[in-house]
Parts: structure tokens; sequence; C-alpha cells
């Protein structure tokens, strides 16, 4: 199973979030064992250190990014990608851009916590939560 996992599932497990990290975890563990291909866009990786930049040093960064292309395959951004992207009718481009890298690769699924601005995606969108009782 093909699934494109969100910055903020990333982020939720890295932050160590109350209300989150548990599941995000989760996802975050199959994806590290193989049981479900993990992806990401190119787009997470520089949104992940730039949110974490005051808490991280070069060398924990280094660590971070190491780690997070261990565990997930990266979805390089494609001019077609930032096109298709524009041309949606969302509010937020850098989750369009996300729905672009899903439709690309066929993912099965989106994980992410803001499903609310995933609405005009063709692929389902599920939270950790949901896609957990789903597997």
């Amino acid at each position: 199973m093909k699934v494109l996992i969100d910055t903020n599932v990333i982020l939720d497990v890295l932050c160590n979030r109350p209300n989150f990290v548990k599941n995000s975890s989760v996802v975050w563990k199959y994806c590290e064992t193989g049981q479900v291909d993990g992806y990401i866009s190119a787009l997470s990786v520089p949104n992940i250190v730039y949110i974490l930049r005051k808490e991280l040093t070069p060398e924990k960064t280094k660590e971070i990014i190491a780690k997070i292309l261990t565990i997930f395959q990266v979805i390089d951004l494609k001019s077609i990608d930032l096109k298709h992207a524009s041309e949606m009718l969302t509010s937020d481009f850098e989750d369009a851009l996300q729905i672009c890298c899903a439709n690309r690769i066929k993912a099965d699924y989106i994980i992410t916590r803001n499903i609310r601005d995933f609405q005009c995606s063709q692929i389902p969108v599920l939270d950790p939560t949901e896609f957990l009782k789903r597997i």
C-alpha cells in the first residue's frame, strides 16, 4: 500500500505533540518497517527544518533529515506539479502540491490531520487514527 504522509504527521512525531504523537508514531512505524510504502513530498523536508529551526543544531538537522530519508521515499517536485497545484481551487498551495505528488505516484491514501484542506483530492484522505482503523 502506497501512502503520502503530510508534513503535519511527521511533525507530530518529531515535536512529540501530546494529542497526536501516538497514532502518528504508529503510522511512522508502519512506514519504517515496510508494512506500508510511505512517501513524502520533497517540499516536506525544508518545511520541517524551517518549523524546527529554532530547536535544531546543524548536527541535529542532519540527523533528522537522514532519518526521514531512511524511512520515507521522497517524491521530487516537478514543474507540472506546480502548474496543476496552481490550478486547483484550494486556498492552501502547499496542500495542493501534496495532492499533486500523491496523484503522480498513484497513492492509495493521503494521511494528514488537515483533511479540510484536501477536499479537492481524488485520492482518499484520512487522518492517522482513521488510517490505522482501516489497516
